[in-house]
């Protein structure tokens, strides 16, 4: 594990000392190098599928797949960053590279670390180069307002977990994730119990995030430059679905008065944010929205804790990281020719872009679960996983899958098809860079559909 996080740290002074011509390449290369290393952290060769290397740091099925998406979304935040940073000066540039592999360290000893102390202190750390990339680099002056709703509504949720964490380790004299996945300790039904439980789960609804907590996230997005966007997407969303994994096995049994509220509202969540996407006009507010509906499937899930449930979740995080990712990247490369999100006003680039029209229809195919993709494998095991639950589900999640496909549809049609306005006839072409960015979030997708099992978070 320490041969990713070292190289990784390291890059962190390598901005500030490499010479400006070769900025860029030689940070693409590094980290593309590191994120080919991690593909080495899939081989599980032990009997419990885990890999122990120091006291603090482990991997095992489920960790692995979230650590190698982090490696591999590097080069590509750096590659869909060259243009918006082409104006800035040069210490400018530095610092967003630096923020960047802060954040990236963070984020892989965050989803490395064996202990739920230390994952709650790396955990809060990844905020703060998320929150200077958002306030700094954002696009519009709103972002400062977006930057306090991130800051304040995952701080406040995330006190109670502290708490929760604090007096677990009095209890039982340890806080390793391990000892708490091979000896599942019972809670005992008292008054404060429920409480506890909400706590702990709390700080992992808001990063998710839950429908009603999550505010956030549409601001954040809409604000965050495009390797903000991309990461917040791809990986911090993810840090709450991997909290929750983490720390349900201590949470047993679940007290049903609050998890049936949780459900509905998570259910809920899933219709009402993909009708919201119905009425969106901001392109990049639509792609948070849809992100927000199918973190809503994963938080069911969790919660039900069943083994088919739990892989649908893990499939369905991976390959919506890398789906949401992409859709950033093209709602970018569109902002940069046209400058502006408005759907409305930008119609029938298909004319004028048929290349990248090609990459929209793809990712926007993947997004709407279209066999065979990773997407779909992921939705079925889940919501085949509800209906064993509870059938009326099925209604729901049927109809929330509908409007997925309707919207989808909508965002392709809007953005694509139609008569070009006459002021966009003379855009700048695409370039490579933004090509093999693409490429490199469709790859992924493509290969994971020969063998799913990778990403599953299968620990038999």
């Amino acid at each position: 594990m320490l041969k990713i996080i070292i190289p990784t740290a390291f890059m962190i002074p390598s901005t500030l000392l490499l010479s400006p011509n070769i900025l860029f390449s030689t940070l693409i290369a590094h980290s593309m190098l590191l994120s080919l290393l991690s593909l080495m952290l899939f081989n599980h060769p032990l009997t419990l599928k885990i890999i122990n290397t120091t006291h603090y740091f482990t991997v095992d099925p489920i960790s692995a797949p979230l650590i190698v998406l982090s490696c591999w979304l590097l080069p590509l935040m750096i590659l869909a960053s060259q243009n918006h940073l082409k104006t800035e000066p040069l210490n400018r540039k530095r610092t967003f590279l630096m923020m960047l592999m802060t954040l990236q360290t963070t984020l892989i000893m965050t989803f490395a670390t064996s202990e739920l102390i230390m994952f709650y202190i790396l955990f809060e750390t990844t905020l703060i180069p998320t929150l200077i990339i958002i306030t700094r680099w954002g696009s519009q002056a709103e972002r400062l307002n977006a930057g306090l709703y991130f800051l304040f509504y995952t701080l406040t949720s995330s006190l109670p977990l502290l708490i929760a964490l604090l007096y677990l380790n009095n209890k039982y004299m340890h806080t390793s994730m391990e000892l708490f996945f091979l000896n599942q300790p019972e809670l005992h039904p008292t008054n404060s119990s429920p409480m506890f439980w909400l706590a702990c789960l709390l700080a992992f609804m808001v990063k998710l995030p839950l429908y009603g907590l999550h505010l956030w996230l549409p601001k954040a997005h809409v604000e965050a430059p495009i390797a903000g966007s991309m990461v917040l997407a791809a990986i911090l969303l993810k840090l709450g679905g991997y909290g929750l994994i983490r720390i349900s096995s201590v949470l047993n049994p679940h007290p049903s008065t609050l998890m049936f509220p949780i459900m509905i509202l998570a259910l809920w969540g899933i219709l009402m944010t993909s009708s919201i996407c119905l009425r969106q006009t901001d392109l990049k507010a639509l792609i948070a929205y849809s992100s927000v509906s199918h973190m809503g499937l994963v938080i069911t899930a969790i919660i039900l804790q069943t083994p088919w449930a739990l892989t649908g979740a893990m499939t369905l995080m991976i390959a919506h990281g890398l789906t949401s990712s992409a859709l950033f990247t093209l709602a970018n490369t569109n902002y940069e020719r046209t400058h502006t999100r408005t759907l409305l006003l930008v119609r029938g680039l298909q004319l004028a872009l048929p290349l990248m029209s090609t990459w929209w229809l793809f990712i926007n195919l993947t997004n709407m679960a279209l066999p065979p993709s990773i997407n779909l494998i992921g939705e079925l095991l889940i919501i085949t996983a509800l209906f064993n639950w509870s059938s009326p589900t099925i209604i729901i999640t049927g109809v929330g899958t509908l409007i997925t496909a309707t919207y989808s549809l909508f965002m392709f049609l809007m953005t694509q098809r139609g008569s070009l306005s006459t002021q966009y006839h003379l855009l700048p072409p695409t370039h490579t860079r933004e090509h093999l960015t693409l490429i490199l979030h469709l790859l992924p997708l493509g290969l994971l559909m020969l063998k799913p099992t990778l990403i599953s978070g299968l620990l038999a």
